[in-house]
């Protein structure tokens, strides 16, 4: 090596600030990011803790079995209650074979050209309007166009709409992560593209699908503005029996709360979010549960 060769090579002292300076940019960026977890944890937990320890004693039987009431002592959750399970149900019976289809179709049928890229950028963009403008659809084609008016049926509709997008992106992501050598093996043994999707590529993404759809129908429980905007009735006396009834779900009926003046009542919200987070961490929940389940199951 020549003597101008050797002088070009920078020496360690020179790299050695630049050295000091990116570990301690490091740890700053480090530090932050703890300090940033950490304030999330305290916030919520101070929420929770605030929020358990008002609702908490407000949940017995009494306050599950009891209808809405202008009387603090008198009133309960029950109709708000199966609002929300009649909404859950139909919603999934609607989205689910939507979404799933759906992502079925971009992943394994549909050609990769401009219409099939231009319809998944939409999905992709739709998964982030907010929650109100699918309320304001669901008003005018469900609510008024449809005539089905501001029963258990036009809400179900109207949160489909809103979950829809997640669902097919959870289910494309899901069927995506299914090797390639599993459909080149069904191929090899004969079987159509039907066949290959239904019996290889169906299961082994069936635990994505499952936790996707259940997350997505989690957010659907805690969604309030949309149900609003369709009209969902914030005080309902009576059981929802069928899809064409009117009704209300828990969301709708903790802002009835919160917005009156008695402190009793403010008591009652605070129960009614207990049970809403119980229903969401149930939820949330069977998805681990059905994911693990899944994936052992293919192991």
């Amino acid at each position: 090596m020549s003597a101008q060769s050797t002088a070009a090579i920078p020496s360690a002292d020179v790299w050695r600030p630049s050295q000091t300076r990116r570990r301690w940019s490091g740890w700053l960026f480090y530090g932050l990011a703890v300090f940033s977890t950490l304030m999330g944890l305290v916030m919520l937990g101070a929420l929770l803790y605030d929020i358990f320890t008002d609702g908490a004693r407000e949940v017995d039987w009494h306050f599950l079995s009891n209808y809405p009431s202008r009387i603090a002592d008198n009133a309960g959750l029950r109709s708000a209650l199966l609002g929300s399970l009649w909404m859950l149900a139909f919603t999934a019976i609607i989205a689910f074979p939507l979404g799933v289809g759906a992502a079925i179709y971009l992943e394994e049928y549909a050609p990769d050209n401009w219409l099939t890229r231009f319809i998944q950028l939409n999905i992709a963009n739709l998964a982030g309007v907010p929650s109100i403008v699918y309320g304001l659809l669901g008003l005018g084609l469900f609510v008024r166009w449809l005539e089905l008016g501001r029963v258990v049926l036009a809400g179900s509709m109207t949160m489909a709409l809103l979950i829809l997008p997640l669902i097919i992106v959870a289910s494309r992501e899901a069927i995506r992560a299914v090797p390639d050598s599993l459909r080149e093996g069904s191929y090899a043994l004969g079987a159509t593209r039907w066949q290959m999707v239904r019996q290889t590529v169906l299961p082994s993404a069936a635990g994505g699908i499952l936790t996707g759809t259940i997350l997505a129908l989690a957010r659907a429980i805690g969604e309030t503005a949309p149900l609003i905007t369709i009209g969902a009735l914030t005080y309902v006396a009576f059981d929802p029996n069928g899809p064409l009834d009117i009704f209300t779900v828990l969301p709708i009926q903790i802002f009835n709360w919160v917005s009156l003046p008695q402190k009793e009542f403010h008591s009652l919200a605070a129960g009614g979010i207990v049970v809403l987070l119980v229903v969401l961490l149930t939820a949330n929940s069977l998805a681990v549960y059905l994911r693990y389940r899944m994936q052992r199951r293919l192991q």
